[in-house]
């Protein structure tokens, strides 16, 4: 996955298809119902109350913001179908009871939180895109890439088997910011060459699924505790960048607007990335820790224990630690971090693509993703 960089084709080129990508709008047939149904007349009343039209690069911030959220969405939707609670909220599956019963090992009501977690981004994206349409903006429609198998274990959704946007089944976790967040020494964006050690290294070493891939993924009970686990530390991992990515964003919006739209849905990840980082606590300390799953060698060890142990990997230490901000010259402050602006876009869709969230997607989708992340990043304040 490391080698899928795509070698940028024309500006002509690469404008048309960015236009075709998102001249759809907002997006919901794909995951089976219809999830915005915005009439032109209810947005032409939001646009009133909202005012003009947007800058270039505050569309294009939304829109990038938009894009991460379908992705999450959409991945969040396997999990639910599987481990989560399937209502009128977040339909789709059914529930896979063994894969269930493992996530509950990590925490008894993790079934709700996969479903609340599902529920938001959805509500994210189809604001986002509605919002963009009601001030003459394009939302933005991945439907197309709708083309990777996913699972086809018991529970999930058999309308879109062959219909997902993200792979969950070769994941390779960066578990870094687990130690990130202990650290009291360290910041990203001070220190952008420092090496974070890993919470959990044979994530960072190999391929892994984090949902069972078919029935035979069951069983033994340790190799579908591994998977389990898995999900445990995927979840925290992606929502750690959306806790970075919003206020790193915000820092470049014109509109006071769209600062405070981009201010209210970052908290929303970092309750989300909060809430993981306990579960996946639970992954890598007893009585599930040490966890070895004897198809692949895959081990969880008991961050507790030596040879890790200390603040560093302690498992119920789930608040940022004070660490240095702006200038080592200022007391440590407890924040998130990194909050760099510069070419965060970018660096998310690279940290997306190496994770292996997009094994199987094609030259088109890369070419979309970093289209919308360059604007993003090329947007700028226009007035204080």
């Amino acid at each position: 996955m490391k080698n899928l960089a795509v070698d940028p084709p024309s500006v002509s080129s690469r404008r048309s298809f960015l236009q075709k990508g998102i001249a759809a709008g907002a997006v919901g047939i794909g995951v089976g119902f219809t999830l915005l149904e915005e009439s032109s007349s209810l947005l032409a009343d939001v646009s009133k109350e909202t005012g003009g039209s947007l800058t270039k690069g505050d569309a294009a911030l939304l829109r990038f913001a938009a894009a991460a959220e379908i992705l999450e969405s959409d991945f969040w939707l396997q999990y639910n179908e599987l481990g989560g609670i399937q209502d009128k909220e977040v339909p789709g599956g059914s529930g896979n009871p063994v894969y269930t019963a493992k996530l509950k090992n990590l925490d008894e009501d993790f079934d709700q939180y996969i479903h609340d977690n599902t529920d938001d981004e959805i509500s994210h994206f189809t604001f986002l895109n509605a919002y963009l349409e009601s001030r003459g903006a394009a939302g933005v429609n991945l439907d197309q890439f709708r083309t990777l198998q996913g699972s086809t274990a018991t529970g999930v959704n058999q309308e879109l088997i062959g219909k997902r946007l993200t792979n969950l089944t070769q994941l390779t976790l960066d578990t870094s910011w687990w130690t990130r967040y202990r650290s009291s020494n360290h910041n990203p964006d001070l220190d952008p060459a420092f090496k974070f050690p890993q919470a959990v290294p044979d994530l960072h070493k190999g391929q892994f699924t984090a949902i069972p891939r078919n029935d035979a993924d069951l069983s033994p009970d340790a190799h579908i505790q591994a998977i389990a686990n898995t999900a445990g530390f995927h979840m925290p991992t992606i929502e750690q960048g959306g806790t970075s990515l919003y206020p790193s964003m915000a820092q470049r919006a014109t509109s006071v607007e769209v600062l405070r739209i981009l201010i209210s849905i970052g908290p929303t990840e970092t309750m989300h990335f909060q809430t993981w980082s306990d579960k996946a606590g639970a992954a890598v300390s007893p009585p599930l820790a040490p966890l070895t799953d004897p198809t692949n060698g895959l081990t969880f060890p008991d961050l507790n224990s030596p040879p890790f142990g200390g603040e560093l990997f302690q498992t119920n230490l789930i608040m940022p630690e004070p660490c240095p901000f702006l200038t080592r010259k200022l007391p440590k402050c407890s924040i998130i971090r990194p909050t760099n602006t510069n070419g965060v876009a970018t660096g998310v869709v690279k940290f997306l693509t190496s994770m292996g969230l997009f094994i199987g997607q094609s030259k088109e989708f890369f070419e979309l993703l970093l289209d919308l992340a360059a604007e993003a990043d090329a947007a700028t304040r226009e007035c204080d």
